[in-house]
């Protein structure tokens, strides 16, 4: 047995590939990261300004195997201690998810080991517990490249979406501007720090969408964007990329922070979490943090590392599966629209 191994301990395994992170991580009793190890592609799809899925799949089978046999070296473990292999199953690039899935099968079988797939937004949601425990109901702000939602949580494992994009996800919104702004990829760290060095100069238009609604649109915020550079350039006029940076992200924080607050209050929760990729940009964690201070309702935001993909939020969200006895069949497979339930 391993070195951490005791009575009424349980390890998982989590292996996350459904973009362009290689991540297999193993955490015990879903709340303790053992070991954590991440394998990122940015310099490759640096030059392209965006993730190709085929060069992401290339990568994902270089990787695996190396990452896998690392994060099983740090944890101190032996295959014996694993309880269970938990992987993406989807939402994300399908060629990227086979790959994990496959990964995972194949463990499964070969060590004789129970096999649970796991929904990816579920995984960005349990980033938290790996920081603090949740206290239920809960709300959570998913906000990523592909997913902007509001999830209402009453108990571990039960997710009922509130609110959703219509269009545009936020993160999404984010790559295309930066990508109008001629900015490296990828584009949302670099608008969160022009936006810091910039101010807010311009009003662009707020998607509030029907008064009891908590969906989300960005595409209309990002065809303002668009449009208004295009203007410019024609009239012979010079914006500055920090205050176009500086009012993109006023708006869209704004939207984010008011439904969310308004949403909280409404289904009276106990605490709120914010969780996916830009979960990480200051801008949305400052405000967020300044509108909750005058509340009673506790805001969880998880580190940054655990905010972008990786494994270990995987492993935690699938210790809830596999302890509520969900099991997957070897016939598991990658699903690239995989809903949230």
């Amino acid at each position: 047995m391993g070195e951490f191994s005791m009575t009424n301990e349980t390890y998982i395994l989590g292996i996350e590939t459904s973009c362009d992170e290689t991540a297999v991580a193993i955490v015990k009793n879903g709340t303790e990261v053992i070991s954590n190890v991440v394998a990122s592609q940015i310099d490759s799809h640096k030059r392209f300004g965006g993730v190709v899925p085929e060069i992401a799949s290339r990568h994902h089978v270089e990787q695996i195997t190396v990452v896998l046999e690392e994060a099983l070296t740090e944890s101190g473990l032996n295959w014996e201690d694993i309880h269970a292999i938990t992987v993406t199953e989807g939402p994300g690039l399908v060629g990227a998810l086979l790959i994990g899935v496959n990964a995972a099968k194949a463990i499964s079988f070969a060590k004789q080991k129970p096999l649970v797939g796991v929904h990816h937004i579920a995984g960005h949601i349990y980033a938290n517990r790996l920081e603090q425990e949740f206290d239920f109901p809960l709300l959570a702000l998913i906000v990523s490249g592909g997913h902007t939602e509001l999830v209402l949580m009453k108990e571990h494992g039960s997710y009922e979406v509130i609110g959703e994009t219509r269009d545009d996800a936020a993160g999404e919104a984010y790559d295309k501007v930066a990508r109008m702004l001629e900015l490296p990829y990828p584009g949302g760290p670099q608008i969160d720090r022009l936006a810091s060095e910039g101010e807010v100069t311009i009003d662009f238009p707020r998607a509030w969408l029907e008064e009891d609604s908590y969906d989300f649109s960005f595409s209309g915020l990002k065809s303002a964007v668009i449009n208004k550079i295009h203007n410019a350039k024609q009239r012979g006029e010079t914006l500055k990329n920090e205050d176009i940076a500086a009012s993109f992200q006023a708006s869209v924080v704004d939207v984010l922070s008011t439904k969310t607050l308004k949403a909280a209050k409404q289904y009276n929760v106990k605490q709120v979490i914010v969780a996916g990729g830009v979960a990480a940009n200051n801008g949305l964690r400052t405000v967020l943090k300044e509108k909750f201070s005058s509340t009673n309702i506790p805001l969880l935001i998880p580190p940054l590392h655990l905010c972008t993909d990786n494994a270990a939020m995987i492993a935690a969200a699938g210790t809830i599966a596999y302890e509520k006895g969900a099991r997957s069949g070897l016939d598991l497979n990658g699903n690239p629209s995989l809903l949230l339930k």
